[in-house]
């Protein structure tokens, strides 16, 4: 049987943690921060953790 393919979009996204869960960098941080509180921005700075719904399809993306 051949290898599975990693997803390369979902592989520069989201990171496993040692608990199995997936994090993330949040969007919105690049650019137009001008109109952003500085606790907007200040959360935006922060990992995201993945919900359990969406841990099962990344899981299945990243198989390695």
């Amino acid at each position: 049987m051949s290898k599975l393919k990693t997803r390369r979009s979902a592989d520069k996204r989201y990171r496993k943690t040692k608990n199995g869960k997936f994090i993330f960098k949040r969007p919105y941080k690049s650019h137009i921060l001008e109109k952003k509180s500085p606790k907007q921005r200040r959360h935006m700075s922060t990992m995201g953790v993945a919900a359990k719904g969406d841990s099962k399809s990344i899981a299945i993306m990243l198989p390695y």
